[in-house]
């Protein structure tokens, strides 16, 4: 299989479905002259022309609002929040009427849109871009939110999400946008949304996450390895909806679980996993479950104070090691 960036997985397959079905359309800001603030569109404008590659102005809910009715009326929005941070303009179109309006009209009507933003913080962006809201729509009963963690999952889950009758919204990283990874030949392939994926088998102990910190997490495991502690990665692709089965079944098998995410550790997808894991598999434990997650503070500016802010690496070396114990920290 070739090796791509995560980046280029995602242009090649908005262009292969703008390409494969008229319905679809890009929408967002800076996405078509400037070729997107991350180049994830770059060359799409020059491809399928301005009615198809639209840029808009900084309005979200005015932009979420037309793709809304755009697709109610049969097209295929893909539409591109500059960052998850921009999409609290929008949410009220999201929550309120994308989620809703296939419940509401008895099934009469459909939103096939898909919602494309980054989330989390990379670099100095400080409080007010470096947030993670995903597990705010995950919450939301008719959406669907996956975060894929590379390349092939990416495009397989990007091409399922366009494909899909129902909103999706689909979380990206900036971290991730230049990492590489294989992904197939096949320009048709599907993932299918809802599935979670073990990246790494184990047998010590099970690690749950998704986005940016699978990457952390296979790092992990393979420094792990050197300590004797087999690591599973379980890697969850999809937070709505949530594969608890395959979640449960790696636990069963290794009897210890950690959780990380990038997000905030109350009321977090950390919460959702560990009192899943809680529920179906309190028997199979040998040590209470772990979180690892952002400290609840605003993102700060500062160099060191941003990096020590948000989940890494060591922090997730350290909760192995606790469980591996049989010991938990508290807060």
């Amino acid at each position: 299989m070739p090796v791509i960036t995560y980046r280029q997985a995602l242009n090649d397959t908005l262009g292969e479905e703008l390409a494969r079905d008229p319905n679809v359309l890009l929408m967002g800001e800076e996405i078509g002259v400037f070729q997107g603030s991350y180049r994830v569109t770059e060359g799409l404008l020059a491809e399928f022309g301005p009615k198809r590659v639209v840029d808009t102005p900084i309005a979200e809910e005015g932009f979420v609002g037309v793709a809304i009715g755009a697709a109610m009326l049969g097209l295929r929005p893909v539409v591109e929040i500059m960052t998850i941070n921009f999409i609290l303009v929008a949410i009220d179109q999201i929550v309120n009427h994308a989620a809703k309006i296939h419940y509401m009209f008895g099934g009469q009507v459909s939103v096939p849109l898909v919602i494309r933003t980054p989330s989390g913080g990379t670099g100095q962006l400080a409080a007010t871009h470096s947030q993670s809201f995903e597990n705010w729509f995950a919450y939301c009963p008719g959406l669907k939110v996956v975060a894929p963690a590379t390349p092939y999952d990416a495009k397989g889950l990007l091409r399922a999400a366009i494909r899909d009758d129902d909103p999706v919204i689909f979380i990206e990283s900036l971290a991730l946008y230049d990492t590489k990874g294989e992904v197939p030949e096949d320009d048709d392939y599907v993932l299918p949304i809802g599935i979670a994926d073990v990246k790494r088998p184990g047998t010590d102990v099970t690690v749950v996450s998704y986005s940016r910190m699978t990457a952390v997490a296979l790092q992990v495991a393979q420094r792990m390895e050197q300590e004797g502690i087999s690591v599973e990665v379980v890697d969850l692709r999809s937070l709505r909806p949530l594969d608890r089965p395959t979640i449960i079944e790696s636990v069963k098998k290794t009897n210890r679980a950690v959780v990380i995410a990038e997000d905030w550790y109350s009321y977090g997808v950390t919460a959702e996993i560990a009192a899943t894991i809680q529920e179906e598999a309190f028997d199979y434990l040998d040590a209470p479950v772990y979180r690892v997650a952002g400290l609840e503070v605003p993102l700060p500016y500062a160099k060191e104070l941003s990096a020590a802010s948000k989940p890494n690496a060591n922090n997730l070396i350290y909760a192995i090691r606790q469980v591996m114990r049989g010991t938990k920290r508290m807060r």
